[in-house]
């Protein structure tokens, strides 16, 4: 079981194992043909009022994080494919933004891992 964390954009690996997008909007520029995503999650993403509030800002990323996990909390039944996949095997969530450290994925990464 593990759950690794990856940029859309970068290229796909056997290591990726089940390849999930966690963001709500398609990655601008990526064609549905070639981006080998096994599940498109949009349910997990943070909302878009959430999504527009944090703006990547770096100091809003503890407020941040709190706000998106009271989101998931109250929706556990989108979580149950992605707790599955992780149960058994490697899941990637991919994500689109260009903030690699501190972005939608990492903290659901972070969720996902204190359930398991």
């Amino acid at each position: 079981m593990a759950i690794q964390v990856k940029r859309v954009y970068e290229a796909a690996s056997q290591a990726d194992g089940v390849r999930v997008l966690v963001d709500r909007l398609w990655p601008r520029g990526l064609a549905k043909a070639t981006a080998r995503i096994d599940i498109w999650a949009r349910d997990v993403a943070p909302s878009e009022a959430l999504r527009r509030w944090y703006g990547h800002e770096p100091d809003r990323w503890p407020e941040f994080r709190r706000r998106y996990f009271a989101e998931l909390d109250v929706n556990r039944a989108a979580l149950n494919s992605l707790l599955e996949a992780a149960r058994g095997g490697t899941v990637t969530l991919l994500y689109g933004s260009k903030e690699t450290r501190l972005n939608n994925a990492v903290a659901l990464k972070d969720y996902l891992e204190s359930l398991l």
